[in-house]
Parts: C-alpha cells; structure tokens; sequence
C-alpha cells in the first residue's frame, strides 16, 4: 500500500518511545453527560500514562473534550484534520501536533500510520466508518496490522452494534477469528487497560522469542 502524502504539519515531535493510541469519537458532545466524563477521564489517563492521543484534530465535541483533557494535563495529542474542516475553522490550533491533509482517506491512513492501538468512544458515521476500517485492515486475510482495537461501550451504546456482529458470525459472513478483534470494554478507564495489556502481552513474547534464540 502506497503511503499517502504526509500533508502539511505543525508542532512538535512527541517523546521517543512514546506509543499512541487513535482514538475515535463524536464531533458532537451527545446528550448524556457520561460521554464527556468518558473522554474526559480517558484524556487524563493517558497523560498520567504517558500514551500519546491521535484523534480527528476537532476542537468541537467529543473531539474536543478529549484533547483539551490530553493537553490540559501534560499529554501529548496529535490531531490530523482534512484541509476542508480546516478552512471552516474547526481545527483545534492548541495541539501538540497537527496534520492537515487533502482527503479522507490520508487522514484514515495517516491516524491508522500514527498509533499503536484504535479506541472507539461514542460517536456517529465517522467514528464507525474509521474503526471498522481498522478492524478491516486487522482482519483474516488481509492482517495490515495487529493492533489492538476496542469500543467503549459506554452505558450500552455499542450493543446493538455488537449483536449485528454475532448475527455476521453466526451467518457464516463475518469469521469468528474476526469477530473477535471488535473488543469492548465498559469504561474508557478500561478499554486503555485493554489496550495496555495487550501491549504488554506482545512485548512479553518478543522477549521470549529473543530469549528462545539466545538459547
């Protein structure tokens, strides 16, 4: 796969070794207050945790609420944003590090180049579009990537969505191999601990593959 331009970028380079994880959220707050809590409390998390955010580059919404919680406490976030909603001003210009590309798809591609792991807090067409195209990549037998992958599944939102996932399984139309890729986890608190252990859980083997080979 050919890698899009990278676009034009402002900021600065994050701390080396810092692993990301793309986010995926509303450019809407919604009406319950628990979604601006989760990404709110997701924010301060990761700054705590020194992951680093790369998210659609709003300063609007959900979008919004998340990178202000990332910057108001220390953390690093990138954010990369289509030249279209740049020009309409919804930019957030307070980021670590800002991507502004020509389409769509160099921002999917970019944000997917840029992390280590996709979350998925509330949100509507977009958010949806661009984890399932993460999953998409992940899956049997294209494996673009092994990135974890994981909605919070906040107060239920997701479980409709979920159910449409067993019934693809169970008609023979989505494998269960990649069924299993859509994790969920009922708090951003701990989707980011899934994603974290996951991570752990593949720096373990690599060690132990290291080890295997020193023997």
């Amino acid at each position: 796969m050919a890698e899009p331009p990278a676009g034009d970028r402002m900021g600065v380079e994050p701390p080396e070794g810092m692993k990301h994880v793309c986010v995926y959220l509303g450019g809407h707050v919604g009406y319950r207050k628990r979604y601006v809590d989760e990404a709110e409390d997701l924010g301060r998390l990761m700054a705590a945790d020194g992951v680093g955010l790369v998210y659609g580059g709003a300063r609007v919404g959900l979008m919004g609420v998340l990178a202000n919680a990332v910057l108001s406490n220390g953390g690093f976030a990138t954010g990369v944003v289509p030249r279209q909603l740049a020009y309409q001003e919804l930019a957030h210009e307070g980021l670590s590090r800002l991507y502004v590309v020509d389409t769509m798809h160099q921002r999917k591609y970019r944000m997917q180049s840029l992390c280590h792991g996709c979350l998925a807090l509330p949100g509507g067409f977009g958010t949806i579009e661009e984890i399932f195209e993460a999953l998409t990549w992940a899956q049997k037998p294209l494996l673009l990537h092994e990135k974890p992958c994981v909605f919070v599944n906040v107060d239920g939102y997701y479980d409709h969505l979920f159910r449409f996932l067993d019934h693809a399984a169970a008609e023979g139309l989505l494998l269960e191999s990649n069924r299993a890729l859509a994790r969920q986890a009922p708090t951003a608190t701990a989707a980011l601990r899934d994603i974290q252990s996951a991570w752990d859980a593949e720096e373990e083997a690599l060690q132990q593959m290291l080890r295997e080979y020193r023997q």
